[in-house]
């Protein structure tokens, strides 16, 4: 496991158009996931610690932030014969038990998408606006040893409504870190 932090927010980028497979064995592509006022497209997975700290508040926020015209969805783009903790199977049984509700959880099987977005951690999160515009590029919450600072609303969920409301994210943002993308060799 190698500790990497997401770089600063590209404000204004694209969003990269997809097509995945979910764990319901459907296709979804950016256009069935875009929210009416925000999207969230965040690079998780199954085995990284960092995720595993945060992921009960996380889909508790995602599931949430859709009250507010925020969509979201989760892709795992790792290598899952080095990492079968993070195969297709145990992303449908992580997904059940972390109660992931509304939200999409699906397979970059290709790593392609993770490579067009620039992910290079998990959890590694990109917050859009409704012109699928980048406004955030920021971290869950502050953690240490793997446990939240403090309570309240996480920096993710507070950013993600600022952007559904104004349509612009934070103009400071602490940078999200975990485990590496585990990339193909």
């Amino acid at each position: 496991m190698a500790l990497t932090k997401t770089p600063v927010c590209d404000f204004g980028k694209k969003a990269e158009d997809f097509k995945l497979k979910s764990i319901e064995n459907k296709l979804i592509s950016l256009k069935d996931i875009k929210g009416e006022k925000a999207t969230l497209i965040m690079f998780i997975c199954n085995h990284c610690p960092y995720v595993k700290a945060i992921i009960r508040d996380l889909a508790i926020d995602c599931n949430e932030l859709k009250k507010n015209g925020v969509n979201s969805v989760a892709i795992m783009s790792n290598d899952t014969k080095n990492y079968p903790e993070d195969s297709f199977d145990n992303m449908i049984k992580f997904a059940k038990k972390n109660d992931f509700g509304d939200v999409n959880y699906l397979i970059d099987e290709t790593q392609e998408i993770a490579k067009k977005y620039g992910a290079v951690c998990t959890p590694d999160f990109f917050g859009y606006n409704k012109e699928l515009k980048l406004q955030y590029r920021g971290r869950f919450r502050e953690l240490k040893d793997l446990k939240p600072v403090s309570g309240g609303d996480s920096d993710l969920k507070v950013a993600m409504k600022m952007i559904s409301e104004t349509q612009a994210g934070p103009k400071s943002q602490t940078p999200s870190m975990g485990c590496n993308i585990k990339w193909f060799n």
